[in-house]
């Protein structure tokens, strides 16, 4: 009992004070951090003897708000954090993976953009809105009364996408109104006074003081429903209780520093590994541990970025994150994640009167239609008639050379980019056993940015190796893929999250080279988005038309060793396939047509997930006509964003990549969805 009794001592203490003890440490490195060094006794002079001075100055009203705010704001998502992940029964719900920053930003930039004069407080009030509808989408996705762990984190990931696709259209459209929003949409701690302090800390604390108050309820909460009920609980009214604390404190760190991602899921998971499971303790560990991981994340980002050019916290954090998150997947493998089977939500055959080449003749049609409209289309319409007159004939030959030399090359670019797009994710889906496998989802889009950006951006090469650039970080990516699923059995839900962590991985290293590299907003959000525009010959034989041409003869062999790979690995082994060895080669091949498609148009996702679902949809197990019609319709989709991006709001452009995610993410809800009413007949 002795020893028991010391060794809670010596926890408590490491926890609590050790934690304090470096958050101190922490708060005097960050404010030495600055193009100026002050000694130690400078910084405690300006803090408890401050004086007319300009190193005063400097620590008083540039440097100390910033630390403060990154403390608050740090302690606040992690709070949020432990709230979230008890009343969603699930251990990696936080703000971000559960798409609540999302909303909560979009909502802000929406104001911005329409309600300018809004005050403060209205913002705090907007972003909790947003906050709130985000997450009331994710929990009726996912079917709050099943405690859903896998589908709750994966409405969240397409809800961000989604939301992040509506903000993103926002800043492109209205460019002048939303400037200075990039960095903040980031995640930055940057403070010019003490104006952000003083409007987050009292709404923070009143935030932590009810979460500290519902904490005997959350301990009863996490014994069951049943439980909690059978002593007198009112499970609706302290979940909903606890969601509306939850999404105020995210809303308050949102409306003053932006969404960042992934502390409310480190901090919480710090304190649980030293074993506490009180929330009264949780509560507060997580809120100091917060507040380390958060200010500890900005002082790395000044490590990183000496130049002080604000590389985002938000960023850094999701570095960080990311592998925090596959490594508590990876843990939590042999738990409920694991043996939760909700991955596969194919909606099943509809009953469509038509033969498989009838559906493929009737998408080539479609196919010839687009790329016929397409050519006709310009700044003032469709302009059919003249357009065939100037390809006929010697007259106008202006439009000719656009059509030619502008338009054709920019279609042909998105239907080859999208017909790969779709094969690829056909054959993650195939290979990985993983109905929601597609190269955006699983991180092989985001390595195969890295890649090229690298090559743009950091070393000087020439932007010929752009190829190369993308080809090498989506083999990594997809080197990094594999290793996890071999590590995860292949467990399509253990992969799903998985490739959350590889994509958000990607994503955030994109994001540091994008603000390092000095970008302007538009043609950042434009590269990030995916874009066909001004897309030439050049692109189309450069970077797709040679994959396009090696890799689709070797998968029409090998689709034979497909639809055996999903009959299970015991039935392929038992038929004498190598099934590691072809496992490993398709998805070779499948990352090498994402990696194509990404030096040619940047980042386009949901394409490889809406073609294989729409023709499993419309085939069923037909595998002998699954791949020319996935790449036809991949093909169509494709191309029939970029003709949108160009006629909708003439005479700006959408970029094709954020269409697509307007149309893919509530696609893929519906599926879940729908798979939910399907569970529930």
């Amino acid at each position: 009992m002795k020893n028991t009794a010391i060794t809670n001592g010596l926890k408590t203490a490491l926890t609590f004070g050790g934690g304090a003890v470096l958050l101190v440490l922490f708060l005097f490195i960050h404010i030495n951090q600055g193009s100026v060094e002050l000694a130690p006794s400078v910084i405690v002079d300006a803090i408890f003897q401050p004086q007319d001075i300009l190193q005063h100055h400097t620590v008083r009203y540039l440097r100390l708000p910033r630390a403060v705010i990154g403390m608050l704001a740090g302690g606040a998502l992690a709070v949020s954090g432990v709230i979230l992940q008890t009343i969603a029964k699930n251990p990696l719900a936080s703000a971000s993976t559960l798409g609540i920053h999302s909303g909560s930003y979009f909502a802000v930039v929406l104001s911005t953009v329409f309600i300018p004069s809004t005050v403060t407080y209205n913002g705090l009030i907007i972003a909790f809105l947003g906050g709130i509808l985000t997450a009331g989408i994710a929990y009726v996705l996912a079917g709050t009364a099943s405690g859903n762990q896998v589908k709750l984190v994966l409405a969240g990931m397409v809800i961000t996408m989604m939301f992040s696709a509506f903000t993103s259209l926002l800043q492109l459209f209205y460019e002048n109104e939303t400037a200075g929003l990039f960095l903040w949409g980031s995640g930055t701690l940057v403070q010019n006074n003490w104006d952000g302090v003083q409007f987050a800390f009292p709404f923070i604390l009143i935030g932590l003081l009810f979460a500290l108050l519902l904490a005997k309820s959350l301990d009863i909460f996490r014994l069951g429903e049943d439980v909690a009920k059978s002593l007198g609980q009112r499970v609706t009214g302290i979940r909903l209780a606890a969601l509306i604390i939850s999404v105020f404190l995210t809303a308050v760190t949102v409306s003053v520093v932006g969404p960042i991602g992934f502390v409310g899921l480190i901090a919480p998971h710090l304190i649980k590994l030293l074993g506490y499971q009180n929330h009264f303790l949780l509560i507060i560990g997580s809120f100091i541990w917060g507040a380390n991981v958060l200010l500890g994340a900005d002082i790395l980002a000044r490590i990183i970025d000496p130049s002080f050019s604000e590389l985002p916290v938000g960023a850094i954090t999701a570095f960080i994150g990311a592998p925090w998150l596959i490594w508590l997947v990876l843990q939590k493998r042999k738990d409920t994640i694991g043996n939760d089977k909700t991955s596969a939500m194919l909606v099943g055959k509809m009953k469509i009167p038509f033969s498989p080449m009838f559906i493929l003749l009737f998408l080539v049609t479609c196919l010839i239609i687009l790329i016929t409209i397409g050519m006709s289309t310009g700044n003032n319409g469709i302009q059919l008639m003249e357009s065939f007159r100037a390809l006929t004939g010697v007259e106008n030959t202006f439009i000719k050379n656009i059509i030619i030399n502008l338009r054709l090359p920019r279609l042909l670019v998105a239907a080859v980019s999208g017909a790969l797009l779709a094969i690829s994710g056909f054959i993650f889906q195939g290979v990985l056993r993983n109905p929601l496998a597609d190269p955006s989802v699983i991180g092989i889009t985001s390595g195969a940015g890295v890649g090229a950006l690298l090559v743009l951006y950091v070393s000087g090469i020439s932007a010929v190796f752009v190829p190369l650039g993308a080809f090498g970080g989506a083999l990594l990516a997809f080197l990094i893929v594999m290793l996890l699923s071999y590590r995860a059995k292949f467990q399509p839900t253990l992969l799903a999250l998985l490739g959350i962590g590889v994509s958000a991985f990607g994503s955030a290293i994109i994001q540091m080279l994008v603000v390092n590299a000095d970008m302007g907003v538009a043609s950042a959000l434009t590269w990030l988005a995916g874009s066909t525009y001004a897309k030439s010959w050049s692109e189309l034989f450069t970077y797709l038309v040679g994959p396009f041409l090696l890799v689709i003869p070797i998968l029409l062999i090998q689709m034979r060793q497909m639809a055996t790979l999903a009959l299970g690995d015991d039935t392929a082994k038992g038929l004498g396939m190598r099934v590691t060895q072809t496992r490993f080669l398709l998805a070779l091949w499948a990352s090498l047509l994402a990696a194509a498609s990404v030096a040619a148009v940047g980042s386009i996702g949901f394409v490889g997930l809406i073609a294989p679902h729409l023709a499993r949809i419309v085939l069923g197990p037909n595998q002998k006509y699954l791949l020319p019609i996935v790449a036809l319709l991949g093909a169509v989709v494709l191309m029939f964003a970029d003709i949108l991006s160009r006629t909708l709001f003439v005479p700006k452009e959408i970029p094709s990549g954020i269409l697509v995610a307007l149309i893919g993410a509530p696609y893929f809800l519906f599926l879940m969805y729908r798979s939910n009413r399907i569970r529930g007949a």
